[in-house]
């Protein structure tokens, strides 16, 4: 065993380049699965098809269930100069942090207009290095981002978007909130998975985490212990609050579905319950620390050195955690959004 202090090159592996899915599965149900035992290290290979078979009577599956917005706007200054705006985070109804190429032109009190038939007005109210604070005259809805934007595929998929990503590249669930990134362990669910889950006798309950571009921030210090995760809003009803903590009170089994549920139940766990409410997070999870507020996860596989990887590696343990995605890149899984899941019981 070594000892608990870990830094940025323990969470580094070899990940041949082809392993990055680049494109989603034929269905969103035909993705392998990885099923991991965390007391003992043993695993199975399945499929997520099978994923019922390893669910018992009274499990509560919790699920993300944010909408990816239209994230990526064409846009140019009144120079006439083109370039694209990335948002990152609402903020408020008319505020967004943002990012941009060729930001250093960009003046913090300059307003810019998006690109197409109904332009925005778009103006720069704030610079911090390279990111921008936002305003817009109107609430940018749905509505508005579907006619102004596209979707923000991730950094590693190297292609443009298809019409195939904005239907996979968004769980069947979506309902609410304004994501910029997919909670992408929910994207392999099918309607039909859902009514398997049910027969089970297992629970499926709904939370939301706003997902940020920051979910793609590399981690650049030695030491993780100084990295910083951008804050994120999220949303636990009292609904699916009194459904985990009455499954927890009766021995039966929380699953969050995805690093995101993860995240917002740890953030919210206190006293041995999910307190629910409205707020922000900017929790950051690796090892020693303990996760008390599940017992089980479905996950994707995740990058080399990325917070998300040292999230699983707190849940499982460093070593298993290293060893499975050793064995995962040995029998060639598909990593990162498109790629395949992982089950952590």
């Amino acid at each position: 065993m070594r000892n608990s202090l870990y830094t940025l090159e323990d969470f580094d592996f070899e990940l041949p380049q082809e392993l990055i899915a680049q494109e989603p599965s034929s269905r969103r149900d035909a993705a392998r699965l990885f099923v991991l035992d965390r007391k003992n290290g043993a695993y199975i290979h399945s499929s997520i098809s099978e994923l019922p078979s390893f669910l018992r009577c009274g499990d509560v599956l919790v699920f993300n269930d944010a909408k990816v917005i239209r994230a990526r706007i064409p846009c140019r200054r009144k120079s006439g100069a083109r370039f694209e705006l990335l948002l990152s985070r609402r903020i408020d109804n008319h505020r967004w942090a943002a990012i941009a190429n060729r930001t250093k032109r960009l003046k913090q009190g300059e307003t810019v207009i998006s690109a197409g038939d109904n332009p925005i007005e778009l103006k720069i109210v704030r610079r911090t290095g390279d990111t921008l604070e936002i305003e817009t005259g109107e609430i940018l809805t749905d509505e508005i981002l579907s006619a102004i934007g596209d979707i923000a595929l991730p950094p590693y998929i190297k292609r443009d978007v298809s019409d195939q990503d904005r239907e996979r590249y968004q769980t069947v669930y979506a309902r609410r909130g304004s994501a910029v990134a997919a909670p992408t362990a929910g994207l392999h669910f099918t309607s039909e998975l859902f009514d398997e889950i049910i027969k089970k006798g297992a629970r499926t309950v709904f939370l939301t985490l706003d997902v940020s571009w920051g979910t793609f921030q590399p981690v650049r210090a030695h030491d993780i212990k100084t990295h910083r995760i951008q804050t994120e809003g999220y949303s636990l009803s009292e609904e699916t609050a009194e459904s985990i903590n009455s499954a927890r009170k009766t021995g039966n089994r929380i699953i969050a579905v995805g690093t995101t549920t993860l995240r917002v139940l740890e953030s919210t766990y206190h006293d041995g319950k999910n307190v629910p409410g409205d707020g922000e997070t900017d929790l950051f999870i690796y090892p020693p620390r303990k996760i008390l507020s599940v017992g089980s996860l479905i996950t994707n596989f995740h990058t080399p050195r990325s917070t998300l990887l040292m999230l699983v590696a707190a849940f499982v343990g460093y070593e298993t955690i290293m060893d499975a995605y050793r064995d995962a890149v040995d029998k060639k899984y598909r990593f990162f959004s498109y790629g395949d899941a992982m089950l952590i019981v």
